[in-house]
């Protein structure tokens, strides 16, 4: 009896791929069931130039976590800041959960961020000493299904900036267009 009888069990036309075929494609088709995007600041991108990300957690109450699994959040309007060594989410709303009126949450309270010692030192100076911002891009549910924020280090961008941006994002769409109608 072969040792490889994986190769006998025909799944998809995978019975020619190899022994191991069947656990690669079981792997290949398992996306992440726990990763969602909750609010996303697609604002942010045209209006500065994010130099880095980082991934910070983000202390919550029970109330807001349940909100949040309902997907009503919105950090357009919020920024990052380093207060007393510490990092805060300032401005982000997060709806009142229905069930939990009475002990729920303030809608746009100060949340504090979580990030290391050496992240939130480096985000002090380059707020401080060279005159970035600290811009939330993205708030998702990791593959844990632990509530993550992005934040990015950013730079404002001016007007010309920003024309100069959008006129390269308008060729790159033309450019797609020539080449796939062919003209």
């Amino acid at each position: 009896m072969p040792a490889d009888n994986l190769t006998t069990v025909s799944i998809a036309g995978l019975d020619s791929a190899g022994p191991n075929a069947y656990i690669r494609h079981m792997a290949k088709t398992k996306d992440d069931p726990n990763y969602k995007v909750i609010a996303e600041n697609r604002r942010a991108r045209y209006d500065y130039a994010i130099d880095e990300d980082i991934e910070c957690g983000i202390a919550l109450m029970g109330s807001e976590v349940k909100s949040l699994r309902e997907g009503s959040a919105n950090i357009a309007e919020s920024y990052a800041a380093v207060e007393d060594g510490e990092l805060f989410l300032t401005n982000a709303y997060i709806a009142p959960y229905k069930q939990a009126i009475t002990w729920g949450h303030q809608e746009r309270r100060k949340r504090k961020l979580l990030a290391s010692r050496r992240e939130i030192s480096r985000m002090w100076n380059a707020t401080q000493r060279k005159g970035m911002t600290l811009v939330p891009l993205v708030m998702y549910f990791n593959h844990k299904g632990l509530v993550k924020i992005k934040i990015g280090i950013a730079k404002g961008k001016k007007a010309h900036d920003k024309r100069a941006t959008e006129a390269k994002r308008d060729w790159g769409r033309q450019k797609q267009r020539l080449l796939r109608h062919g003209d």
